[in-house]
């Protein structure tokens, strides 16, 4: 196996691949920064350029874009609360704050420096389970998937900041708008009122655009002094104050890529779930929560453990069974077969070498990634020291394209406008956003898998091991919550009490 290793190491420092990952780089830098464009329609442009390579610079060129995109989508959610990538979402939370503080250069050294982290612990998860993927991947079916979906709505609670009762209602919203479209089950219509366009449903593209970028742009817009003040100038010497915060919360780094890579292995969950997940797993675990949502490092670095981390997940079962984990690994899968490798047993025996050449191609094209990213942060972070007047109209062109490129409509811009309007109607009435969007997200897949689950096994998968453990962690995180908002509470009340007292 150490052999092996090596080889691949050496065929993925060969020159061509080399060639190819520098050139994969820097197309990911601009995939990322522009909104909407995304991993999955790169990958799909840049396919037809690989006929005729060998497969290793082949997948230097795909993979050294899809993982840089993921990390250059962070640089627009910190520097101007655009999601660059549907999948760096969770990093607006805080990274944009952070930003409005005068500390741009802080969260971006704390993004760069845990997704560096993230990529590898995710490269190195793909290799230790290259041995053992086929009895991992027939261990999880439907009813594991359901529970897994159920587990992400549980952190709705700890990401709602105020009151639950508004992150539940307008979870319960991102649910409703999950069944606009095709019903799976039956094949009709259910909620598009005769437009062609929403048979497929509501994008997440134009939705993460409007609700979080959108919302931001507008409130610059309607702000008297935003647009005409100078910002103050970004404090780029916290570049390095940001890596020593990621190193000085490494647990929760670890923690992050962990959730990360393997909620990357579930098929069809998709990178923001697992960003979002890992991100209310901070919050729950975090000695000051009520920093979350106003400029919190921690949830920076959960945030940016989990973009990369999950990409080595997303190969464990696109390589082992030819199922892909989403949009852009189904994309790769197309590669894969176009250069003649077949997932399965073929590629952990015959094309081992191959296989074991993607972990390196993670771990090179993050590096290259983060060296590159570290040199743009001056340039980059300067730009929140702009005018809101003159920034304004660039993030208005830059959101329409993200909206419209999603499937080169102009209805997803209307979309767009809609979910821009509902996030600026929540920030100014505090209703939390992110409960919509991560309920909008899971609704398709909650209704997937409990459909499949119960026509397999009616009700009796609910005793199924993986689904008992995961509804143990589920039973446990809704007590904890519970005791957290009771103590907070009581803790409260005293104060007042004493306050009285003293008056």
């Amino acid at each position: 196996m150490l052999d092996a290793i090596m080889s691949a190491l050496g065929q993925a420092l060969s020159p061509m691949s080399l060639l190819m990952l520098l050139i994969g780089v820097v197309i990911g830098f601009f995939v990322g920064i522009l909104p909407g464009l995304g991993g999955a329609v790169t990958l799909a442009l840049l396919i037809p350029v690989t006929f005729g390579m060998d497969p290793i610079p082949a997948f230097s060129l795909l993979l050294g874009m899809y993982v840089v995109s993921a990390i250059a989508g962070d640089f627009t959610s910190i520097l101007f609360g655009i999601p660059g990538e549907p999948t760096a979402a969770a990093m607006v939370l805080d990274g944009y704050p952070l930003n409005k503080k005068g500390q741009a250069g802080r969260a971006l050294g704390a993004s760069l420096s845990s997704s560096a982290i993230g990529a590898i612990f995710g490269a190195l998860l793909l290799m230790a389970l290259i041995p053992v993927m086929r009895p991992l991947m027939m261990s999880i079916s439907a009813p594991e998937l359901f529970a897994a979906a159920v587990l992400g709505l549980t952190f709705i609670a700890s990401l709602s900041t105020g009151s639950i009762n508004k992150g539940l209602v307008m979870a319960t919203l991102g649910v409703l708008l999950s069944l606009v479209g095709i019903d799976p089950n039956v094949g009709v219509e259910r909620f598009t009122f005769g437009s062609l366009h929403l048979w497929e449903g509501i994008g997440i593209v134009p939705v993460v655009v409007g609700l979080l970028g959108g919302a931001e742009v507008l409130q610059t817009m309607l702000d008297k002094t935003g647009g005409n003040k100078q910002a103050s100038p970004p404090n780029l010497g916290g570049v390095m104050r940001g890596v020593k915060d990621s190193f000085k919360h490494w647990w929760l780094m670890l923690r992050a890529s962990a959730i990360g890579a393997v909620l990357g292995i579930l098929p069809g969950l998709g990178g923001s779930v697992s960003q979002f997940i890992a991100y209310g797993h901070a919050k729950q675990t975090s000695k000051h929560p009520e920093e979350f949502g106003n400029g919190s490092i921690e949830g920076v670095v959960a945030a940016g453990a989990t973009t990369t981390a999950k990409d080595g997940g997303h190969l464990v079962p696109t390589i082992a069974f030819g199922v892909p984990s989403g949009a852009s690994m189904a994309v790769l899968l197309g590669a894969f077969l176009i250069l003649g490798l077949n997932p399965g047993p073929e590629m952990l025996d015959e094309h081992l070498d191959v296989t074991l050449s993607l972990v390196w191609i993670i771990v090179l094209s993050t590096i290259v990634a983060v060296i590159i990213g570290f040199a743009l942060i001056r340039p980059l972070a300067k730009l929140t020291s702009v005018t809101g007047r003159v920034l304004v109209p660039f993030l208005i062109v830059m959101l329409t394209i993200g909206a419209y490129s999603n499937t080169n409509s102009l209805d997803d811009v209307w979309i767009m406008l809609v979910f821009l309007a509902i996030g600026v109607l929540g920030s100014r009435f505090k209703w939390p956003r992110i409960p919509l969007l991560l309920g909008l997200v899971l609704g398709e897949i909650l209704e997937r898998y409990f459909t499949v689950s119960y026509s397999l096994f009616e009700f009796t998968w609910l005793n199924r091991p993986g689904v008992v453990v995961i509804e143990v962690i589920i039973g446990a995180m809704i007590v904890f919550t519970a005791v957290r908002v009771g103590l907070k509470k009581r803790a409260a009340k005293k104060a007042r009490t004493l306050t009285g007292g003293l008056v």
